[in-house]
């Protein structure tokens, strides 16, 4: 169960995570190309480019797109009812009653399951992807909570230092680098180095000790470093790429790119320091005596003096060469880089967002045929059975909810369904719908599809009329399966015309019905009689959860019989007839045996009973939202 589970999280999931690591990761290479060029450029400059490429691998460029779809609003188009009546497959005719379940429909979004022992091991594989990242990302926490907890237990033990040529030292520093909130200084009993703990409230740790050897233009350096750590609000950057360590710590890059943010941090740092007038040998000491002093290991989750490449900073500093600041050209070049970044997929989002076409009655250009009286009432009792019954000119619902109506008038699956409150699902109502009498005679003389056209029409006017139903109609891209043809060929039966059935398509109950496909459902069993692949695509489909495209190439009609184990919350929506043909099938709790436990998967089934396979995708699906319904008045 939880295997399959995390299998249909993955195939949501794993095209976005891919598409996000791969656009990341070239937005780290690119950075890393920019970073090149600005070396001779102020260390704040590659930096900022650093730490905008981390941010980055928690903002998803999808997610930019979807913002721009909001932003573009639904675009209308308004269209014939005709072309959301279009029949894939009539579930009844004329004096047909069918008795179903209200049981859940489908197992949410289930993977295709191929025969053969490997199954096994594909089929976990998300699951143990799935786990063994979480465990990588508590692995991760669990480092950072320790060594978090370390230095506030330190800080818990540390004394307030209120007076000394530290504090007055600091004070003065903090005035002339324009932090108006004063940095409370801690005196710590730990050999640590001086650093900047907290983000909120930052509190500089000074080793007690430490100024004894220092003197006082030693002791500026090392306290104007960290005021410029706090000015820069440097452990906020460090804690958001902490984040990204945590989430992402699979990526070897990701770490990488953590040591190129502290190189280029402590290199701003620096420069800083000495553009704020400490002169290069002064600092350079002031940097060694430290490191003298705090012989233990590097604070983490603390902004230090000693952090990054230490040699290579004392030769930088001892060197004073001064970096070149960007020049007009080099930061026009940067800030279009930023904004096509940001504005680029929102401008994608807002030029593709999917078009609405309105679905309602008010929105289409011709009204909608309706029923001359109709009656709908509360369905109280406790048989959780669904009845319908369909003659020319009447439609008859019996303990039906919205959502059953919505798909029976749309002709969609009940996964297509989006939105929309809970009563929809749980309200049962008894319909009894007719056309006037002058109208039952024309319809009885038009084909069976047609008939249905016209009965689902009236029941979307119904809808919108007394549950004043409104929807929006939106195509996304979601996972489909594409049923094409297996290894060894299709083993359906093709059932000629003229041919296979000379007298007649006989029905469970006995009656004839010439020239007409049957289909029956119930029990993990799907029998076909002369039926097309579209009839079986549309009960898969039902079964399954999922859109099921027809990729088989195969045209004619064809007899089978599928036998599978249905999965828990897995079965039909109803059983009857299909594409228009007449039947009197039944899947209520009687009407077939339960199905063998130890049965083939329905995946197993199709493809060595029918010869096909069910292929998982993407593809485009056709969405109904619900964007007002209420439920109707009592006759």
């Amino acid at each position: 169960m939880i295997a399959d589970y995390m299998s249909s999280i993955w195939v949501y999931i794993a095209p976005e995570l891919g598409n996000h690591l791969w656009q990341s990761t070239l937005c780290l290479v690119i950075v890393g190309l920019l970073t090149l060029m600005l070396r001779r450029n102020h260390a704040q400059a590659r930096y900022v480019l650093w730490l905008a490429v981390s941010v980055k691998f928690l903002i998803p460029f999808s997610l930019l797109i979807a913002i721009g779809s909001q932003l573009a609003g639904p675009r209308v188009v308004t269209v014939q009812p005709e072309l959301y009546s279009k029949v894939q497959a009539e579930i009844a005719t004329v004096g047909d009653f069918l008795t179903v379940g209200l049981a859940p429909i489908v197992k949410p979004d289930a993977s295709p399951e191929p025969a053969g022992s490997g199954f096994r091991i594909i089929h976990l594989l998300p699951a143990f992807l799935v786990a063994t990242w979480f465990c990588g990302f508590l692995a991760v926490l669990f480092v950072w909570c320790a060594r978090w907890r370390r230095i506030s237990a330190v800080v818990r033990d540390a004394e307030p230092l209120k007076e000394g040529r530290e504090v007055e030292a600091l004070r003065c520093l903090e005035r002339q680098a324009g932090i108006r909130k004063h940095i409370e200084l801690l005196m710590s009993r730990d050999s640590l180095e001086p650093g900047i703990f907290g983000i909120a409230r930052p509190i500089l740790l000074w080793p007690k000790g430490i100024s004894e050897h220092l003197q006082n233009a030693h002791l500026d350096a090392i306290l104007a470093h960290e005021i410029w750590h706090v000015r820069r609000r440097d452990n906020l950057a460090a804690a958001l790429h902490m984040v990204v360590e945590a989430i992402f710590w699979f990526h070897p890059l990701v770490w990488w790119l953590g040591g190129r943010l502290l190189d280029e941090r402590e290199r701003a740092c620096d420069e800083e320091v000495l553009r704020f007038g400490s002169e290069p040998k002064v600092y350079a000491e002031s940097i060694l005596k430290a490191c003298e002093f705090c012989m233990g290991p590097r604070l983490a989750c603390v902004s230090g003096v000693t952090g990054a490449d230490l040699k290579g900073r004392i030769v930088r500093i001892m060197n004073h060469r001064l970096a070149n600041k960007l020049g007009f050209a080099r930061k026009l070049m940067l800030v279009g880089i930023g904004i096509a970044a940001v504005a680029g997929p929102i401008i994608f989002g807002l030029l593709n967002s999917p078009q609405t076409r309105a679905q309602s009655a008010q929105a289409t250009s011709a009204p909608l045929p309706s029923f001359e009286v109709a009656s709908i009432k509360p369905n109280r009792t406790d048989d959780m059975r669904l009845g319908i019954m369909i003659r020319p000119g009447r439609f008859t619902a019996d303990g039906a909810n919205a959502k059953f109506l919505i798909t029976f008038a749309y002709n969609v699956k009940d996964f297509q369904i989006s939105g929309g409150p809970k009563w929809i699902d749980t309200d049962r109502y008894n319909v009894d719908a007719k056309e006037e009498d002058s109208l039952v005679e024309e319809l009885q003389k038009l084909p069976p599809d047609q008939r249905g056209d016209q009965i689902r029409l009236r029941v979307q006017s119904l809808l919108a009329d007394r549950f004043k139903l409104s929807l929006s109609h939106a195509t996304k891209e979601l996972p489909v399966y594409a049923l094409v043809i297996a290894k060894n060929g299709p083993k359906l039966h093709e059932a000629k015309a003229g041919e296979t059935y000379p007298n007649g398509i006989k029905g469970p109950d006995g009656r004839v019905h010439n020239g007409m496909g049957l289909m029956r459902i119930g029990g993990g069993e799907l029998t076909g009689q002369g039926v097309p692949m579209s009839s079986l695509v549309h009960m898969l489909s039902q079964q399954l959860g999922r859109d099921v495209l027809d990729k088989s190439g195969l045209k004619g009609n064809y007899d089978f019989n599928l036998k599978w184990t249905p999965d828990p919350g897995q079965g039909g929506m109803f059983s009857g007839p299909e594409h228009g043909g007449p039947g009197a099938g039944s899947s209520g709790p009687d009407s077939a045996p339960p199905p063998d436990a130890s049965g083939p998967s329905i995946f197993t089934a199709v493809q060595e009973q029918l010869g096909l396979k069910l292929e998982s995708q993407k593809g485009p699906v056709d969405i109904l939202v619900i964007e007002h319904i209420e439920k109707p008045s009592e006759d």
